[in-house]
């Protein structure tokens, strides 16, 4: 894990995609299952409940932010192992999402790619990302978890620069 922000912007025809890459020395099975199982992601971003199928809605709980909130989320594509899409509203905004898996030899490359209308939030957005990847990273490496105050505002300044 690195403090290093790492997440990188491109624009796209309907605004930017905000994109993380983390690589992991496992197989895309083993890493689809960190991102996919509600036992697993609860390790690192919260359990879900519900029956999980492109075009259903279920509900995950985001159990490292204050209140830990349950939130619906819409799975709008799920191509496993290689590719997951989401979408939710919140009171932070809508939120589109994508995880793209590859793996190349023992190593599998997870992209988080975060589709968005404008960069007004990208300060923050970026950070909670870079906390989020670390977050599995440590959960998948048994390493302490990171530590939210370290990601922001330190990084807001390097996301902010990317709009």
């Amino acid at each position: 894990m690195t403090l290093e922000p790492t997440g990188r912007l491109e624009r796209t025809p309907t605004g930017f995609d905000l994109i993380l890459t983390r690589t992991y020395r496992a197989s895309v099975d083993d890493v689809w299952a960190s991102v996919t199982e509600p036992e697993r992601t609860a390790r690192w971003f919260g359990p879900w409940r519900g029956e999980a199928a492109p075009g259903r809605t279920i509900e995950v709980q985001m159990a490292f932010e204050e209140s830990t909130p349950w939130c619906p989320l819409v799975i709008e594509a799920c191509e496993p192992p290689h590719r997951l899409a989401v979408s939710m509203e919140d009171e932070a905004g809508s939120w589109s999402l994508e995880l793209l898996l590859t793996q190349t030899g023992a190593t599998t490359e997870l992209r988080l790619v975060h589709h968005l209308a404008s960069t007004e939030h990208l300060g923050a957005t970026g950070p909670g990302w870079e906390y989020y990847l670390d977050m599995l990273t440590a959960a998948r490496t048994g390493a302490p978890r990171p530590d939210f105050d370290d990601y922001y505002p330190a990084q807001k300044g390097y996301f902010e620069s990317l709009a």
